[in-house]
């Protein structure tokens, strides 16, 4: 008599989504507790162990109530980029699948959660030369130079990069440079097929309620110490992982009066608060736009 094999049952991602603020972190750690399993980060800036109030790091007690992975895991010397992430959490996925029917994932950075969900193409390493000339250009001629290179190589990537986004710009043209081939093309390639299920929840609040809850968010930042923290990190301000909002306003104020990182009058703080809490508002806009997006691919967008 033939046996019957029960099928392999298909494991599920529950990825939950939303700007920053939103609330995504106590939701993770919620249903995580509920469902007795584990939560993997998507936050690009959650990673590096030297930043914490400034990229609102879950808290010790947040971090002890279920386990948590992609947190504080490596220092802003030795950085992620999108395709080492890729790897490496699609194989603890793999591993923790083998004890766990679903798992959580949480983030905000769209770019690493498409990795996640989706796959990112790997994209060839750049010339060093290459690299330093392009670096040395946009030093020097600032970034219109670049974007000008960008249109003329690959036009529809120059229309949908952020304009300001000098790193991203020159990743994209040694990208295009160095293998010939427009990045947009590179990067927009088939997805991935992911052997699990993913079930997306968004996590998200009336515009005037959202802009409430950073601006509540920077005020707790403030008092938890974001100055001293910014003020610890300035000596590594030229890197990539410190172009973030809730340090670079800090760095900005410094690197104008003598490039020292002093202690901020009341009237200062009030000032630099103010412009987090605008760029944060600004972040969570952009966030809004691409959460659209990628939930309805095809539903345009106004914003």
């Amino acid at each position: 008599m033939p046996t019957t094999q029960t099928p392999t049952a298909i494991k599920t991602l529950k990825l939950i989504l939303g700007p920053t603020a939103a609330g995504k972190t106590a939701l993770a750690i919620r249903l995580a507790r509920e469902l007795n399993t584990e939560i993997i980060s998507c936050d690009s800036r959650q990673f590096y162990t030297e930043l914490d109030i400034g990229v609102a790091r879950p808290s010790p007690d947040e971090l002890a109530a279920a386990p948590h992975h992609f947190i504080a895991c490596r220092s802003v010397t030795n950085p992620f980029n999108v395709f080492t992430y890729q790897e490496e959490a699609i194989a603890l996925i793999t591993r923790l699948f083998q004890t766990h029917d679903t798992l959580i994932a949480v983030g905000g950075s769209g770019l690493y959660i498409q990795a996640l969900c989706q796959g990112i193409a790997v994209l060839p390493d750049p010339d060093p030369a290459l690299r330093l000339k392009l670096q040395q250009q946009l030093q020097t001629e600032g970034v219109e130079s670049l974007r000008a290179m960008l249109r003329n190589l690959d036009p529809d990537y120059y229309h949908t990069v952020d304009p300001a986004n000098g790193i991203r710009i020159q990743r994209a043209l040694e990208v295009t440079i160095t293998s010939g081939i427009p990045y947009s093309r590179l990067v927009n390639q088939p997805h991935t097929q992911r052997p699990f299920n993913i079930e997306q929840t968004i996590v998200t609040h009336p515009r005037e309620q959202l802009r409430e809850r950073i601006d509540r968010r920077v005020d707790q930042m403030m008092l938890l110490g974001l100055e001293e923290e910014a003020r610890r990190l300035y000596p590594l301000r030229h890197l990539t992982a410190l172009n973030t909002v809730g340090y670079k306003e800090f760095f900005t104020l410094w690197q104008s009066c003598g490039d020292t990182p002093f202690t901020l009058t009341q009237s200062q703080r009030t000032v630099v608060a103010d412009t987090i809490r605008l760029n944060t508002w600004h972040y969570a806009k952009k966030q809004l736009t691409w959460l659209k997006k990628y939930a309805n691919p095809q539903q345009p967008t106004n914003d």
